[in-house]
């Protein structure tokens, strides 16, 4: 499962410009105002909240922008209403990719969503296309240099995760069932192991290895597509190879 965690570590570098923050920022007071109304504002009872409202702290966002998209989610103050749209497609080589939005105009992100396979050699598929080829799963990702492996296996497992993958040379992927996620993730807490990302997600079930050019191509499609304002998230199956870490 080694073509996600590369995935996740590349976001967080690239997270670290301001304007990736700005555009970090955006995607989870959407994420934070969609959550709330969902399922409520007391994020002890709204796990899809907590999730987000702990990725936007441990990303500096300030407490009165998290407080605000919370109040706008449960309708104590006025804002934009966002439909939450999975976008499901292939990439060059057949590599398979869902894009989860928020949009507050799906006539406006659709097009923009298949301009943007159509430009880097993919193309938008229907709905159930790609996404049998996912399990939803929860995951942590840790960096290597904040945890002993065996540690970390001993946390995540006493807490009901499913397994760790460790073939990441820089992170360590933690998988739970998304029963299992929160217990876990307390128990990474409780253990102050600091993670990169952390969330339920699709997973791929296997991996699909490109040429140069097809990699390549498809990394620039991955980009652009997580990029563009309404994404939330971008899944796919494509098996980064190590060496696109370095020029990522």
């Amino acid at each position: 499962m080694s073509g996600h965690s590369r995935w996740s570590t590349i976001k967080h570098k690239k997270g670290a410009t301001d304007a990736k923050r700005g555009k970090l920022f955006t995607r989870l007071i959407k994420e934070m105002t969609v959550a709330a109304r969902s399922g409520g504002g007391d994020i002890n009872g709204n796990p899809r909240l907590r999730a987000a409202v702990n990725e936007a702290k441990a990303s500096n966002m300030p407490k009165d922008t998290i407080e605000r998209a919370i109040k706008r989610g449960s309708g104590e103050l006025e804002g934009a209403t966002y439909e939450e749209i999975a976008y499901e497609g292939y990439g060059p080589g057949g590599v398979a990719i869902i894009v989860e939005a928020l949009t507050d105009n799906s006539h406006r992100t659709t097009p923009e969503i298949r301009h943007i396979f159509e430009k880097n050699g993919g193309n938008l598929g229907t709905p159930g296309s790609v996404k049998f080829q996912f399990d939803r799963k929860g995951f942590f990702t840790i960096e290597k240099k904040a945890v002993d492996e065996d540690k970390l296996m001993e946390i995540a497992l006493e807490a009901g995760a499913d397994d760790l993958d460790t073939k990441d040379p820089e992170a360590y992927e933690v998988y739970t069932s998304p029963d299992s996620f929160e217990s876990v993730r307390q128990a990474l807490e409780k253990n102050s192991i600091p993670t990169v990302e952390a969330k339920i997600g699709q997973i791929p079930s296997m991996y699909v290895k490109l040429d140069e050019a097809k990699a390549k191509q498809t990394m620039r499609l991955l980009e652009m597509l997580d990029d563009q304002d309404d994404v939330q998230n971008v899944w796919s199956n494509f098996d980064i190879p190590a060496e696109m870490m370095e020029s990522a």
